[in-house]
């Protein structure tokens, strides 16, 4: 009874820092003539409603493409779509077509604030809940109800989740669906698991950063069971499962060629280059979103000097190669253990690699993380701390700025402690990077905040948010990959896979 009586009080902090959140300003208020994502949730509801399916992809008279076309999978589409019936039950003047483009006003910001509220109640937080129960411990039952509420109250309190999603606005589905098949492959039920994680992808195409360690996980169970025999039959019902589930997503679009390739180019505007756009609705002097690319263009302009198709190919390798290690591990010798590290390290990949990335992305690592915090708690705080701060200059933007244990690190020390004398002192590194770090942080973020940039470097302080949060997210990935290269945990302490 104890830990249910922690678990609703948590959840209660929870829902009452999300609603204080929600009470504030949010992106774009004001700001014609894009007003920000707040208003392109909005608009995607009054486009579904008036216009036929067939159109919502397209670019008419009646849909310009220009501002704020949908460019997510359908079941946000659908979404939108059930958000505008509510809507136009309560003022059809919130969804007029043309005519509420830019609709500002106090019950209106109460409805669209109110749906992420269900979003959160009816499929993230029970998600959480759900998995925080189900984590097992080595020691007491008392222990382990204790570290289920730790890690509840650090992902529902996550402040990089709770800006993004109720004060830049968006909807927590597609993590609350990638969350499910995480749960549900904790407990071996892989068909409802694919089936969950097909919902995230076909919510939102980002969840493709988390699309290998399910694939490789399920794909290594069935190479353990055998390919002759019980292997063989679980890969088929995981495939049909699969194939199911995009068919039914995807029914209303499969009408005709075109309308399917239309879609796909919504969803993957390759044509934008690496980083158009990543922060403003048009490009600023330098990018200020912590991945490599944005970081390197500091110094050499790769815009300029590689055409686009090679950077779609230079980017495409080099997230590939930094995600076969992994992959390749989690494939001969899967675990759940492994493949909640995977997550982090596949979507961290993705992040600081692929093409088209925006800042907001770093939470598909960030809620990862979350889930190993029990593990590593010392490394997944100082990551969470990271995600945030790289997050400053989306979160100034949008005036969203509110006022020693083991780093699993032990067989990897030991491989290297008879080459390496230094290697002994290393934790005690560790953790003066760490106050390096947040100090480093704090100080950025006053100056962010509070002071002006000298007049010939406007973007001095974005720019050094987000290589510093690159910087830190570089030493994350390795420190990932080495704790998933050198564990010898998954295949002795995990549950044998029959």
């Amino acid at each position: 009874m104890e830990k249910w009586t922690l678990m609703a009080i948590t959840v209660l902090l929870a829902l009452t820092v999300r609603w204080t959140v929600s009470l504030g300003s949010y992106s774009g208020a004001g700001k014609p003539p894009m007003y920000g994502d707040y208003e392109a949730q909005r608009h995607w509801q009054e486009v579904t409603y008036n216009l036929p399916i067939r159109q919502w992809y397209f670019n008419t008279s009646d849909n310009n493409l220009l501002y704020w076309g949908l460019d997510y999978p359908p079941l946000t589409a659908y979404h939108s779509f059930v958000c505008a019936y509510i809507a136009k039950l309560i003022n059809p003047d919130w969804i007029a077509l043309h005519t509420s483009r830019g609709y500002e006003s106090q019950p209106h910001k109460l409805f669209m604030r109110t749906t992420v509220f269900v979003a959160d109640l009816l499929v993230y937080i029970p998600a959480v809940i759900l998995y925080c129960f189900s984590l097992k411990e080595t020691s007491t039952k008392k222990k382990a109800s204790i570290w289920g509420v730790c890690v509840a109250l650090c992902i529902l309190l996550y402040p990089g989740l709770i800006l993004i999603d109720h004060g830049h606005f968006q909807y927590p589905l597609s993590l609350g669906f990638a969350l499910w098949g995480v749960l549900y492959l904790s407990y071996d039920w892989d068909l409802l698991g694919s089936v969950a994680f097909c919902l995230a992808l076909n919510y939102k195409q980002m969840e493709l950063y988390h699309s290998l360690p399910f694939f490789c996980y399920l794909l290594g169970k069935c190479f353990k069971k055998g390919l002759k025999g019980k292997g063989l039959v679980l890969l088929t019902k995981i495939a049909g499962t699969v194939v199911v589930s995009f068919a039914v997503c995807w029914l209303p679009f499969c009408t005709d060629m075109e309308q399917m390739m239309q879609v796909l180019r919504r969803l993957f505007p390759i044509d934008r280059g690496l980083f158009e756009a990543c922060m403003f609705s048009s490009p600023p002097p330098h990018c200020k979103l912590a991945n490599i690319w944005c970081s390197l263009s500091v110094l050499i302009k790769i815009k300029n000097t590689v055409s686009p198709q090679t950077q779609l190919k230079l980017s495409f390798a080099v997230t590939f190669l930094s995600l076969l290690p992994t992959c390749i591990k989690l494939t001969v010798q899967p675990s759940l253990r492994g493949f909640k590290f995977a997550l982090v390290s596949c979507a961290l990949s993705f992040f600081l690699f692929s093409f088209q990335v925006h800042e907001k992305s770093i939470l598909l690592a960030s809620v990862p993380v979350c889930l190993i915090i029990n593990e590593i708690p010392f490394m997944a705080t100082w990551f969470l701390l990271v995600s945030t701060f790289s997050m400053l200059p989306l979160l100034l933007k949008d005036g969203l700025l509110l006022p020693s244990e083991d780093l699993q690190l032990k067989p990897f020390s030991l491989s290297l402690k008879g080459y390496v004398s230094w290697f002994k002192s290393f934790p005690k590194i560790v953790r003066s990077l760490f106050l390096l770090s947040v100090t480093l942080m704090g100080i950025l973020s006053v100056l962010s905040a509070a002071a002006h940039p000298p007049q010939g470097l406007p973007d001095l302080f974005p720019v050094s948010v987000s290589i510093i949060s690159c910087l830190h997210f570089l030493l994350f990935l390795v420190y990932f990959n080495v704790v998933i290269l050198w564990d010898s945990k998954n295949s002795r302490t995990q549950k044998k896979i029959s």
